[in-house]
């Protein structure tokens, strides 16, 4: 095999993506490509008829995707579990977001608190402050950004607390992560891998899929923020 093959992902992924690839551009022969946007504007854009060979996203969108027949529902493979924490400035205190009422009194202590307006973990923001019935404190003192690694605004001084999904924040040089919000409030991001459909390039396609599930590569993805999943179906 030799050739292009286009990825289209989210930088949520991309993290432990980039590791893998070289061992599999040498593994087959094939160059990649990734054409990265946020979660949302991803599924947007192929829906609106962009392509591809490959997608990695989260589930819901894959399935979605599937329905539609956009991606071969027989491709479709689990790859990695990720979920929400909390980042702070590398060196800084790390409050205490054990308990759920230990958060809420976090968010409410807190001076400034990042979160994105268009990622998942981001846009569930809102509904945590719901659920807390915190939101007229704290929305005041939110900082946000359409997408990408919200980290780097507490890198770089602009707000105290990052909320986003624990994977994206070890992506960010100079904040650390504090630890996964409660549980009670936790919400599971699963993300899945299709080949689209008329792909010229479906063995490949296939094949980046199996490789970025090989059980060896289990340690990377938890070093990236990630569990590595098993097809159950």
């Amino acid at each position: 095999m030799s050739g292009l093959l286009t990825i289209r992902t989210s930088n949520s992924i991309r993290t432990v993506i980039d590791k893998l690839i070289p061992g599999f551009e040498h593994k087959s022969g094939y160059k990649i490509e990734l054409i990265l946007d946020t979660a949302r504007h991803s599924l947007a854009r192929i829906l609106a008829g962009e392509r591809a060979d490959v997608v990695l996203l989260l589930s819901p969108a894959i399935e979605t995707l599937a329905e539609k027949k956009i991606v071969d529902a027989h491709s479709c493979q689990w790859l990695a579990r990720s979920n929400i924490g909390i980042g702070v400035l590398k060196g800084a205190t790390h409050p205490d977001i054990l308990t759920v009422e230990a958060f809420k009194n976090t968010l409410l202590n807190a001076h400034s608190i990042c979160h994105t307006e268009h990622g998942p973990s981001g846009s569930y923001f809102p509904t945590v402050l719901k659920i807390l019935d915190i939101v007229d404190t704290v929305r005041p003192k939110c900082v946000t950004r359409p997408g990408g690694y919200i980290g780097g605004l507490v890198a770089s001084g602009e707000a105290q607390l990052a909320f986003q999904q624990i994977c994206e924040l070890l992506a960010v040089p100079g904040i650390e992560v504090v630890g996964p919000i409660p549980a009670a409030l936790q919400v599971n991001y699963d993300s899945k891998g299709a080949v689209f459909q008329n792909t010229p390039h479906r063995e490949a396609g296939e094949a980046f899929l199996r490789y970025l599930r090989l059980q060896e590569h289990a340690p990377l993805f938890q070093q990236a923020g990630f569990t590595q999943l098993e097809n159950t179906d």
